[in-house]
């Protein structure tokens, strides 16, 4: 998901707060996040490291990058919440 898709969905969810849909997201609520997901992204360079399946090996890169990805979108959210 690009910045623009999630710039979108921010705005999406800014609308559905004018309306009472939803609640306001709160900075701390997404450091929680972002704690579970570094957790996580630490857990898996770990694990990658004792693999020894090249399948598996690249079944983890493949999360990693993920977390990685969300923990970029975390981060920016973060700046437009601040």
């Amino acid at each position: 998901m690009g910045l623009r898709k999630l710039a979108a969905k921010v705005d999406d969810y800014n609308v559905r707060l004018e309306s009472g849909k939803a609640q306001k997201i709160k900075p701390h609520h997404v450091e929680k996040v972002l704690g579970k997901l570094r957790s996580k992204s630490s857990a898996l360079e770990a694990e990658i490291s004792q693999a020894t399946s090249p399948d598996k090996k690249a079944r983890l890169e493949s999360k990693l990058q993920i977390a990685r990805a969300h923990i970029e979108r975390a981060e920016w959210l973060l700046r437009e919440l601040v």
